[in-house]
């Protein structure tokens, strides 16, 4: 299997009309198989991070890899890439182009010239995976937000991508419709998918991550575990991001010995979260 998907390279991005640069020389690797979480401040380039990999943006310089092979900005390539690398935007009207749930979804689809038996079989399944069936000819515009977000979802996974992006997918959503999310996504990784989820949910992240990157300034600070990453308190609070609530009751004023045991029983704990 691929070590890694998806490689950013000393990639710079400057923004049309603005002198200074949003990526600053981004270097950073997302393993395959991982529940990954991306966190930083707003403006610190998450968000173009995400647009530069699914091919929407060409950085200025530097290299992006996908599979281990920088991409090429074309129109067939870019096309593949999209495919393989699924870009789920904070808002889910800016993806949502159809009138009803199963149009919406076989969207791609048709543009990808499929065969018309193909396509309604793969949005019949993805409507069952998604508990969508009964909205299948619903209006979109009647959806609740979090119906909505898992249309959105449901409108990339149909087309089997590798690599799910997911821009602040919590926003706005009260605690039932981010159960529900988190409980999507875990089907999704099960079924052996990579995640990428920018968030500024600490909390989530802790609990949620295999894999945790923080950005600041457009660059990568810390990567690693959320234990390891957390554990840097001091870079964190300089960066204003604080840390998990959990994080802080579990391991304050701790001693090392205690902190291996409340390290033996999180994933216990977590269950119950």
């Amino acid at each position: 299997m691929q070590e890694y998907l998806l490689e950013f390279e000393q990639v710079y991005y400057t923004y049309p009309g603005l002198q200074q640069p949003t990526l600053n020389g981004l270097s950073m690797k997302i393993p395959s198989g991982k529940k990954c979480a991306l966190i930083g401040q707003n403006g610190c380039g998450k968000t173009t991070m995400f647009l530069l990999a699914n091919g929407l943006y060409k950085p200025n310089s530097g290299i992006i890899k996908w599979c281990g092979k920088p991409l090429i900005y074309n129109r067939k390539e870019l096309s593949q890439i999209r495919q393989d690398i699924g870009l789920i935007f904070q808002d889910p009207e800016q993806q949502i182009v159809a009138s009803t749930v199963a149009e919406d979804i076989s969207y791609g689809l048709c543009n990808l010239g499929l065969p018309t038996a193909e396509i309604k079989s793969r949005v019949e399944q993805i409507l069952i995976e998604f508990e969508l069936t009964n909205l299948a000819n619903k209006p979109v515009h009647h959806l609740s937000l979090g119906q909505k977000k898992r249309v959105s979802i449901a409108d990339v996974m149909v087309l089997k991508p590798q690599l799910l992006m997911l821009d602040e997918p919590t926003a706005y959503l009260d605690i039932k419709h981010t159960r529900n999310l988190m409980k999507t996504l875990q089907k999704i990784h099960q079924h052996g998918n990579t995640l990428l989820m920018a968030t500024h949910d600490l909390d989530l992240v802790y609990r949620w991550a295999d894999w945790v990157f923080v950005m600041d300034q457009g660059k990568l600070i810390i990567e690693g575990t959320p234990d390891k990453v957390f554990s840097q308190r001091k870079i964190l609070e300089d960066l204003d991001l604080g840390l998990p609530l959990i994080y802080e009751i579990l391991f304050s004023d701790l001693s090392p010995q205690e902190e291996i045991i409340i390290e033996r029983f999180r994933a216990k704990i977590f269950k119950y979260l």
